[in-house]
């Protein structure tokens, strides 16, 4: 079995994706640290491929940066995956813990996260003509993430490939329902908010007057 770095058992992981995770498990590795460094790189990434993308190929369509949506595609979705994840697995007699779901799943992301760097340095040299070649990159990254991701949900939970797959199923829906019911409960708070600086402000008329 390997004796390797925090960092090294990252390449490990994403360079076996069939092992990889497993040696991670029965060596019990895998750094949080370095999970939620990923997770803060593909917030990072995700404001470079749609701000500082070459205008050959991408031009924003709005003028205004706005931070909260970088933050719902990388922590906020991330983090009812790892949720979601849980607890449907704990139904489904997974093994994982919260940690190792979040430490694997992280660790998948960085194929992701590269072509996302790599497509977004590239696409400054490239003309438009060669795009096919960022659709090319990209489509690697993401689907060796699809892949990693895989395999790190089937090992952490020691489940049949069946079982993961349907594992990942629930969790898309668990994810879905966890941001409805966050959008709902943002919604109320507004109404709640604009109600009562209504309040106040009906309040400040009547004393003035």
């Amino acid at each position: 079995m390997y004796e390797l770095t925090p960092v090294q058992w990252v390449i490990h992981a994403i360079t076996h994706p069939v092992e990889g995770f497993e040696d991670m498990r029965w060596k019990k590795s895998g750094s949080l640290k370095i999970a939620f460094f990923i997770v803060f790189m593909l917030f990072l990434a995700g404001i470079a491929a749609e701000r500082l993308y070459g205008f050959n190929h991408y031009v924003p369509y709005d003028k205004i940066f706005n931070i909260v949506p970088y933050i719902v595609k990388s922590f906020v979705i991330f983090g009812a995956w790892t949720v979601g994840n849980w607890a449907v697995c704990t139904l489904l007699d997974g093994e994982g813990t919260m940690k190792n779901i979040c430490i694997y799943s992280a660790y998948s992301l960085v194929p992701y996260v590269a072509q996302l760097f790599i497509t977004t340095f590239l696409s400054h040299f490239l003309i438009r003509d060669e795009s096919v070649f960022l659709n090319i990159i990209a489509i690697i990254g993401t689907g060796w993430t699809a892949v990693l991701l895989f395999s790190a949900i089937r090992s952490v939970h020691q489940y049949s490939a069946v079982k993961t797959v349907f594992a990942i199923i629930l969790t898309i829906a668990a994810m879905l329902i966890m941001l409805f019911l966050l959008i709902l409960l943002l919604f109320l708070i507004q109404q709640v908010a604009i109600f009562f600086m209504t309040l106040f402000t009906e309040i400040s008329y009547r004393v003035k007057s």
